[in-house]
C-alpha cells in the first residue's frame, strides 16, 4: 500500500499564515460603516476585494470601484502594523523547508497586499506566490491553485492545500488537492479528502503527507490462452506484473488456473471464475461478485479493502469476439449503422455486467471488449463503450490523453501485423482493452508491452507473453488520514 508522494504543500495567506482575517473584517466594517454579522461571512471571508467592494456597493449605492480602493487602503493600513504569524505556522513552513517540500502562497489578496506579507514572513519561504491579480478567476474557483502547481511542475493530487475558509477550502479541493483546514473565524466541516484541525501548533511534514490520498494501480491483461504460446510464460508474466508495480490485474483468458498459480507466487488474494477469468490483488479480497462458473464470454468482480477502511470493486469481463468491427469495416466496407447494428451481443453481455454491479463504492471495471470505443472513432458510435459511459463509468486511458489521434493508446495487436487468413492484408489496430471507472481519480493510464515482440507465428521467445497490450491505470483514492 503506497500514498502518493508529497510534492508541494500551497498556503492560503489571510487567516492561514498570519492573522489578517481578522484585520480583513474590521477594514470591511470600518467602509461598511457598521458592525458585521455571521450572514455577512460569505461575501467577505476568503473573498477577493472586488467581490466584496461589489457586494457592498450593492448594498449601499456606492461606486464599487470607490469602495474597493478604501478597502485596499484600510487593510493594507492594518496589515503594515498589525501583522502577527499564527501559532505553528513559521515552524511548519520552516520544517518544510529542511525537507526540501516546496511551498507556494496562494492567495485571493492583491499583489500589494501579498507583497507587503511576503516582506514580513520571508519571500524566501515561498517557491510561488498566486494573488487575485494572477489569475482570470480567484477562489473559490480552481484557477489559483492550479496555477500555483503549474508553476512547480507539480500534480495537485501529490499537493495539500492548507486554507482556513471554506471558500478557500472549495478553490484547492477543486484543483484536486488534499486539504487541511484551519478554521480562523467560520467553522469548517471535515469531509472525505478534508481534514480539519484547530491550529498548525504540532502539524509536522509527516502529518501532511499522511493526508495524501492512497493510490492504486490497475491492471487489464489478457494472457491469451493463459500466456501458454510463449516458452516460459508464467515467469514472464510474474516479472511483468513485479516490474510494473500494479496492485490488481483484471484477467481474461486464464485458461483456468493462472490467476491462482500467480497470486500464489506473489503472496496475493485471488478469485477465479470459470476457465476464462480471474483477479489477483495485492491487497485483501473481502467479497467476490458473479457467477463463479461463468463461460468464456461474461464477468467476474471482488471488492478489495485499500487501507483500514477503503473500499473498492473490481470488475473483469471479456466480451464475444463475434463478429468484429474492425474487420467489417476495414475489410467489409460496411457503413456506421451497419457496424452498430453487429454490437448486439457484446452490448447486452455488457449490460448485464453493468446491472450487477454495486453502485454505493468505486469501482474499475476492466477487460478485453473485443469493440473499439466511441470516443476513438469520428464516423463510429460503438454502442459497448459508449453504454458504460452513459452508466457512468469513465474511459481512464482517455481520461489521461483525451487526443486518440496523437495517443491511440492501441492495444490489439503487439503481435499480429497480419490478418492469420494467409492474405497478407494489415492488421487492423485498435484499442479494445479498457480500464473504465465510476468514483476514483484518475493519475496516469498507459499502455504496456515488455521487449519488442516478433510478429505471429514467430512468437515463442517473446518476453511479452500475449497478444494484446494490457493498460495500466493509477488511481487516487481516499487519503485514508486518521480521523481528528
Amino acid at each position: 500500500m503506497t500514498r502518493l508522494p508529497l510534492q508541494a504543500v500551497l498556503f492560503d495567506m489571510d487567516g492561514t499564515l498570519v492573522d489578517t482575517e481578522r484585520l480583513w473584517w474590521e477594514a470591511v466594517e470600518q467602509v461598511a460603516g457598521r458592525a458585521l454579522t455571521e450572514a455577512d461571512q460569505p461575501e467577505v471571508l476568503g473573498r477577493p476585494v472586488e467581490h466584496t467592494a461589489a457586494w457592498l456597493a450593492a448594498a449601499t449605492g456606492t461606486l464599487a470601484a470607490n469602495l474597493a480602493d478604501a478597502l485596499h487602503r484600510e487593510f493594507a493600513g492594518r496589515v503594515r502594523t498589525g501583522i502577527v504569524p499564527r501559532p505553528g505556522a513559521l515552524d511548519l513552513l520552516d520544517a518544510l523547508a529542511r525537507e526540501g517540500v516546496p511551498t507556494a502562497l496562494v492567495t485571493a489578496s492583491p499583489r500589494a497586499v501579498a507583497d507587503t506579507v511576503l516582506a514580513a514572513l520571508g519571500a524566501s519561504r515561498f517557491a510561488v506566490s498566486v494573488t487575485a491579480d494572477d489569475t482570470e478567476h480567484t477562489k473559490p474557483a480552481p484557477d489559483p491553485y492550479l496555477a500555483a502547481c503549474r508553476a512547480l511542475g507539480v500534480d495537485p493530487a501529490t499537493c495539500v492545500a492548507v486554507e482556513d475558509t471554506q471558500t478557500g477550502v472549495t478553490s484547492a479541493e477543486a484543483a484536486g488537492c488534499a486539504v487541511l483546514a484551519v478554521p480562523s473565524l467560520a467553522p469548517i466541516e471535515a469531509a472525505p479528502g478534508r481534514t480539519v484541525l484547530a491550529s498548525l501548533e504540532d502539524v509536522t511534514p509527516a502529518r501532511l503527507r499522511a493526508l495524501l490520498p492512497y493510490e492504486l494501480r490497475v491492471m487489464s491483461w489478457n494472457l491469451w490462452y493463459g500466456g501458454t504460446k510463449v516458452r516460459d510464460h508464467r515467469a514472464k508474466q510474474l516479472k511483468v506484473i513485479t516490474e510494473t508495480g500494479v496492485d490488481v490485474v483484471g484477467l481474461q483468458e486464464t485458461y483456468g488456473t493462472a490467476a491462482q498459480e500467480l497470486a500464489d507466487a506473489l503472496g496475493w488474494h485471488h478469485h477465479r471464475a470459470g476457465e476464462n477469468l480471474g483477479i489477483i490483488s495485492r491487497h485483501p479480497i473481502t467479497a467476490r461478485f458473479g457467477d463463479p462458473d461463468v463461460g468464456f464470454y461474461g464477468a467476474a468482480g471482488v471488492r478489495i479493502r485499500v487501507g483500514a477502511a477503503t473500499e473498492v470493486d473490481i470488475w473483469t469481463t471479456h466480451l464475444d469476439c463475434q463478429p468484429y468491427g474492425p474487420y467489417e469495416s476495414a475489410f467489409d466496407g460496411l457503413p456506421a449503422d451497419e457496424l452498430i447494428a453487429h454490437e448486439d451481443v457484446r452490448l447486452e453481455q455488457l449490460r448485464d455486467t453493468l446491472g450487477r454491479i454495486d453502485d454505493t463504492v468505486p469501482v474499475v471495471l476492466v477487460g478485453d471488449f473485443n469493440s473499439p470505443s466511441h470516443q476513438d472513432w469520428p464516423d463510429v458510435e460503438w454502442p459497448v463503450t459508449k453504454a458504460a459511459a452513459e452508466a457512468g463509468f469513465s474511459d481512464s486511458y482517455r481520461e489521461a490523453h483525451p487526443d486518440p489521434v496523437r495517443e491511440p493508446g492501441l492495444t490489439w495487436s503487439p503481435v499480429h501485423t497480419e490478418h492469420e487468413d494467409g492474405s497478407g492484408r494489415p492488421e487492423p489496430q485498435d484499442r479494445i482493452d479498457f480500464v473504465l471507472h465510476r468514483g476514483l481519480g484518475v493519475l496516469d493510464s498507459r499502455t504496456y508491452v515488455s521487449g519488442r515482440p516478433r510478429p505471429w507465428p514467430d512468437v515463442e521467445d517473446n518476453e511479452w507473453p500475449s497478444d494484446h497490450a494490457a493498460v495500466i491505470t493509477t488511481f487516487s483514492l481516499g487519503s485514508g488520514a486518521e480521523p481528528v
